[in-house]
């Protein structure tokens, strides 16, 4: 079936195609969703149990442990981490990546099932866990709030209202906030004052949970209806607090609660997490999307209601924003449009100028009109406009002109032989509608093994595939539908006759054929120029010598395999955001007001630097997740992280080794990190080396060992575990039958210690829909010294008197232990972590040690294993194996199906491994590591190679068909594909040129560039020479 011919004959289909994809394709750009990354599924919740009083080994040994056993039993759980805390019981768990999106609600309920029903066999004491599933939700739209001379409340309120508010605006699926600081009502009560009136510190506390408690009073029946008997507390201020009376053990006495205390009301000195912006304190407003919406829209609508509401809040509030997803999106989106635009100006000049600007146009237009269609089919799926799926036109825009070209070239080469423009269109369209077909769906095959991965990668990946395999398939439809029409309206000569009879125009085509076939000075006329003559010349040279030929080609190709290990590897590249991470951390156990004293000092000196705009601080955990590939810290008091906005990206390099450099040395008790933002998935230390076992002093020493050796190494920096460090305990040493003598229980002395401490809950303050809670505690000049302990009094219910608390405590004894215990899949495990240096990849680094730590001799029952960009990376690849086979054996078919035979196929396999060449090269000289964004230009690259070598042999064999003597066949064949060949590479390359930008696409726009070039000769070069191997052809075997 010629479908060139009749897209000609009936123009108002191909018309009808033309309309659909332009206009289809700008409602396409306005439909999409627009994000600046590909969404991808975070399979991870998050079960968090507290266990108050419990030490890091009780927690793991009496919740984390049979929490864990319940969990396992779940087929769908992969990964099972956790922390032990003093305290607090973490678990993290993560589901086999093959589980998408829509099935883990289901996943997270049989969780919480299972998370249920082993609450029974936790001990007495555990508060009850509790599930997060929403570990993944991204809040791209980022701000902090100051708000200068407001008081703690009025913050609250303030916080309450913008999430109120932002709720309503259409689009905003999420508003959450971080950092308020939350109030406590204190009542500071003197100790010696208690002792004076012998009140023990339970009454107290038990009067005021009594007198603030909520009851229930009953009903009664009055006539007809039934009336609830309600009997609250009405305390609603301090000052009613200070007026509870607290009884007189033995006596009839009672005093106010002011006799003996102080109440007031203000910000814990507990804070779960403290939040800075610029030196200013302030928490945190973050802004979710609705799935698949358009961030870019929902961003503006938000900013627009955020200005009207400016004038309702009170003086000195402003909103800083930290990250704007919407702002990121549009100008990638606008950077796209114009490396869209440039590259494809870059074709058609280049074509104008090869070719005459009506082929120009013809092949640009074609492309155009693939990329608008692509759009419109990225509407119609619901796949959005992201980094991915922008890049993949990219990637494919090598490929998409390709098939154009060849259509074009063959329509050119048809009218120089003196064929009518329908006709020309008609046989050159057919003649490559089938060897461009196969290739092209060779060339999407190249892709699916990454599209069809079943691991986060992939699903991150997914669009890449999809859209390559929209563009491609449309590319090739437009190039036998819409290529033969516009070249047969703008190549058509005055001479050619429309409406000529069909016995005349099969007279013609019969003429055509003959002066095809006899017309040789005409062909030689045809390919005469200099630049044929010369390749000709090349190419008889290497027929000649074709042994020595392909043994040359086959020793260049091992040599650049060998080079290949010298190119540096890496998974995915830093991000183009001006940010970066400074962390921060503390000695284990560090008091967060500490950590908010170091902070502050390093928060002032970051200000002081040149080429700094902001900087806000998280002291306590993370941020709130803004990013998809941000992993926010857990919950830790010694940990503090500071987000650097700079002027510009080059400014980072600069700022990130001084401020490792300078805040190491200025805060030597201190762990600083700096950390770039990052494309893709992946989080952690960047090398891991993982130590299993059931011994803690064991694996601390096997860590220390792997410390040492990544310290001595040059290619690594920031190396620390993740036990952290043990932390300080004091140890009262209960002496029992003493205690027993003086009639005091355990639970006596541990309140005793609690208030004389940290405070004992007295109760909750009820303002509304705010719940504070009720402190009891001694005064600040009574608290915080262990020296004070040994002076306290405890009650003693037998004598109902105070008894000096060293009668029953022998000592207070100081002492270190495991704060926080790690375990994987069950079994302890200590992680050590570390960086790469400036000017090393994470795989140099890891060849840097990786051999020392493995000799390592470990005990028996304890193992080692790798984590870290070696894991993730190692993942991604072998679920990429797992695909590929598949992949592979559908590309061989589909060569073999096209052909009908082996050899041909055989031929286009064999020059593929050969494209590696170029891809070394052009690395090594642009000194970029191989990334994965290389990887899958090496696939394009894989995909270009193999179609040109397709079009070749098919031209080859089509001459040999049509009779002409087999040598001659073999060089007129790969001289006429010489001008494709080259403007196909030549497009390609100048059409990457604005990629080498890109922080993202610059490796893969050079591993495209160079391997094309390269390519390009191996198609013209090669690809005769194997034919001619191959298949025995004499250079006797020529036209006589």
């Amino acid at each position: 079936m010629n479908i060139a011919k009749l897209s000609i004959e009936r123009p108002l289909n191909t018309w009808l195609i033309v309309l659909i994809c332009l206009f289809g394709g700008l409602w396409g750009y306005n439909a999409v969703g627009k994000l600046e990354d590909p969404s991808f599924t975070i399979p991870n919740a998050i079960i968090n149990t507290p266990y108050p009083g419990a030490t890091a080994t009780e927690v793991e040994n009496e919740v984390t442990e049979r929490l864990e056993r319940a969990i396992q039993k779940m087929e769908q759980i992969d990964v099972i981490k956790s922390k032990s805390l003093p305290g607090r019981s973490e678990i993290q768990v993560e589901v086999h990546s093959s589980y998408r999106n829509h099935e883990l609600p289901q996943i997270w309920d049989e969780l919480r099932n299972k998370i249920n029903d082993a609450q029974g066999d936790l001990p007495e004491g555990v508060l009850g866990s509790q599930v997060n599933d929403d570990f993944g939700e991204v809040y791209g739209l980022f701000y902090a709030v100051t708000a200068d001379g407001l008081t703690t409340r009025e913050i609250r309120d303030i916080s309450t209202f913008l999430q109120r508010e932002l709720l309503a605006v259409p689009g905003v699926a999420r508003v959450t906030t971080a950092g308020e600081r939350e109030e406590t009502i204190y009542i500071d009560i003197s100790n010696e004052r208690l002792t004076t009136l012998g009140i023990p510190i339970n009454q107290v506390i038990n009067t005021i949970q009594t007198e603030n408690a909520v009851e229930n009073a009953g009903s009664l029946r009055a006539g007809e209806r039934q009336v609830r008997l309600v009997a609250r507390s009405d305390i609603d201020s301090t000052a009613l607090i200070e007026a509870i009376r607290i009884g007189r053990p033995g006596t009839t006495e009672q005093v106010s609660l002011m006799d003996i205390a102080t109440v007031y009301r203000e910000p814990s000195d507990q804070p779960n997490q403290l939040i800075r912006y610029n030196g200013e304190d302030a928490f945190t407003l973050g802004i979710a999307g609705a799935a698949n919406d358009n961030i870019i829209r929902v961003g503006e609508a938000v900013e627009a209601r955020m200005e009207e509401l400016k004038s309702r809040l009170p003086l000195g509030v402003e909103l800083h924003p930290l990250y704007e997803q919407h702002h990121v999106v549009n100008d990638a989106i606008n950077d796209f449009l114009l490396n869209l635009a440039m590259s494809v100006a870059i074709v058609i000049g280049v074509l104008c100028l090869a070719m005459g600007w009506r082929i120009g146009v013809v092949v640009g237009s074609t492309l155009l009109l693939t990329v608008l269609g692509t759009l419109l089919f990225m509407g119609l799926l619901n796949i959005e406009m992201e980094r991915i799926s922008l890049g993949a036109l990219i990637i494919a825009m090598g490929m998409l002109v390709d098939n154009a070209i060849v259509v074009a070239e063959g329509m050119v080469t048809n009218i120089k032989r003196g064929q009518r423009a329908k006709e020309a269109a008609g046989s050159a369209a057919k003649r490559a509608q089938l060897p461009l077909l196969g290739a092209t769906v060779i060339g999407i095959m190249a892709f699916a093994g990454i599209g069809l991965s079943d691991d986060v990668t992939g699903e991150f990946l997914y669009s890449l595939f999809m859209v390559i395999l929209v563009s491609l398939m449309l590319s090739w439809l437009l190039a036998i539908t819409v290529t033969p029409l516009f070249g047969y309206y703008l190549l058509r000569q005055k001479g050619d006759d429309e409406d000529q009879s069909a016995d005349e125009q099969q007279a013609g085509e019969r003429q055509h054929e003959n002066e095809e076939n006899d017309d040789e000075p005409s062909k030689r006329e045809l390919y005469g120029g200099l630049l044929y003559r010369a390749y000709r010349r090349v190419l008889l040279l290497a027929l000649r010598i074709r042994i020595v030929t392909v043994s040359a080609l086959v020793l260049i190709t091992a040599v650049c395999l060998w080079a290949f290990s010298l190119i540096p590897q890496s998974f995915f590249p830093d991000s183009n955001t001006p940010l970066f991470f400074v962390n921060v951390e503390l000695p284990q156990g560090t008091d967060i007001r500490s950590t908010a004293d170091y902070a502050a000092d390093i928060e002032a000196y970051i200000l002081e630097q040149e080429d700094v705009v902001s900087v806000a601080s998280f002291i306590g955990q993370g941020a709130t997740r803004f990013m998809l590939t941000y992993a926010p810290e857990q919950p830790n008091t010694a940990y503090a992280q500071f987000i650097v906005r700079t002027e510009d990206l080059d400014a980072i390099p600069a700022l990130d080794q001084r401020f490792y450099r300078e805040l190491n040395e200025a805060f030597p008790s201190a762990q600083v990190r700096t950390q770039r933002l990052q494309f893709g998935p992946g989080d952690g230390a960047d090398i891991e080396a993982r130590f299993q076992g059931p011994s803690p002093e064991v694996l601390r020493s096997l860590a220390d060992q792997a410390q040492r050796i990544m310290a001595d190494s040059p290619y690594l920096i920031d190396q620390r575990t993740d036990w952290r460090q043990q932390e300080l305990v004091v140890r009262p040493r209960i002496n029992e039958e003493r205690a027993r003598i003086a009639g005091v229980s355990r639970e006596d002395i541990t309140q005793t210690l609690q208030f004389a401490s940290s405070g004992i809950r007295a109760g909750t303050y009820r303002e509304g829909e705010h719940l504070l809670p009720i402190v009891a505690r001694p005064p600040a000049a009574e608290r915080d010294d262990v020296a004070l302990l040994e002076n306290r009094n405890v009650w003693s219910a037998a004598q109902q008197r105070f008894v000096p608390i060293s009668q029953v405590v022998s000592s207070f004894d100081t002492d270190s232990e495991e704060a926080l215990i790690q375990r994987r899949n069950r079994v302890r495990t200590l992680t050590v972590g570390a960086d790469p240096a400036e000017g090393y990849t994470a795989a140099q680094a890891f060849d840097g040690i990786r051999e020392e730590i493995e000799a390592m001799t470990l005990p028996p029952g304890y193992q080692l294993s790798w984590g870290g960009e070696h894991e993730d990376s190692g993942d991604a690849k072998e679920a990429l194996a797992q695909q590929l086979p598949i992949s592979l054996l559908v590309m061989l078919l589909t060569s073999i199906l096209l052909f009908g035979k082996l050899k041909q196929p055989l031929i286009i396999w064999l020059v593929v491994p050969m494209s590696v060449c170029g891809v070394v090269i052009g690395l090594l000289v642009t000194g970029l590591p191989f990334s994965f964004t290389a990887l899958l230009g090496m696939l394009s690259l894989s995909g270009m190679l193999m179609k040109n070598a397709i079009v070749l042999v098919d031209e080859i064999d089509g001459q040999i068909k049509e009779g002409k003597a087999r040598f001659s066949a073999l060089v007129d064949a790969s001289v006429s594909r010489l001008r494709p060949v080259f403007l196909a590479a030549g497009t390609t390359i100048l059409g990457m040129l604005p990629l080498l930008a890109d922080a993202f696409f610059n490796s893969m726009a050079v591993t495209i560039m160079g391997g094309l070039a390269f390519a390009s000769l191996l198609t013209l070069i090669a690809v005769p020479t194997l034919y001619a191997m191959l298949f025995h052809i004499s250079s006797d075997e020529v036209e006589s």
